[in-house]
């Protein structure tokens, strides 16, 4: 069984940062535990954004610039760049909430060996939950998991909905 972490945007924007919440920090030491004790492969996702962030479709629904490439909100919290020290990980820029790449990325790492996904991050309700039916849909046969000590969404009303979301669409939430 091939087994793949996903750590979704665990920015210092989304977690102290522009869109930072007491939430999110809260949950950077489980998330930072989970990926040192994580035995499989990695992938950390990259909420990536250009200095014309106002003027995309994004920015004109959510004018708060964020993760702008290059500044530091855009680099992982310091907790979670300390637990991904001397681990091998597949960083994924994504320019909005789900990549499609990933579920690629996944897919060529795993090849024909039946698969298991976890995933940890923020926003619950934004990205994390964008990425994990992405890849269920890619995968509908692979265990896909979300641990929701390790999420945190925008508000925890909205990070309770989105937990819901993804355990009707099969996903397993911890």
């Amino acid at each position: 069984m091939k087994k793949i972490l996903v750590a979704v945007d665990l920015q210092k924007d989304f977690v102290d940062g522009a869109l930072g919440t007491k939430e999110a920090v809260a949950i950077r030491e489980n998330a930072a535990e989970k990926i040192r004790n994580f035995n499989g492969e990695i992938f950390v996702t990259f909420d990536t954004h250009g200095e014309n962030y106002l003027s995309t479709a994004e920015g004109k629904k959510l004018p708060v610039p964020h993760c702008i490439k290059g500044t530091p909100g855009w680099e992982l919290d310091g907790r979670i760049k300390s637990a991904l020290e001397g681990k091998k990980y597949t960083a994924v820029e994504k320019g909005t909430f789900g990549s499609v790449e990933l579920a690629g990325l996944i897919k060529k790492a795993a090849g024909d060996e039946p698969l298991c996904v976890e995933f940890i991050g923020l926003c619950t309700d934004i990205c994390v939950v964008s990425n994990a039916l992405l890849v269920k849909a890619a995968f509908p046969e692979a265990d896909i998991s979300v641990d929701s000590s390790c999420c945190a969404g925008v508000t925890p009303h909205k990070h309770q909905a989105a937990l819901e979301t993804m355990r009707s669409c099969q996903i397993d939430v911890i």
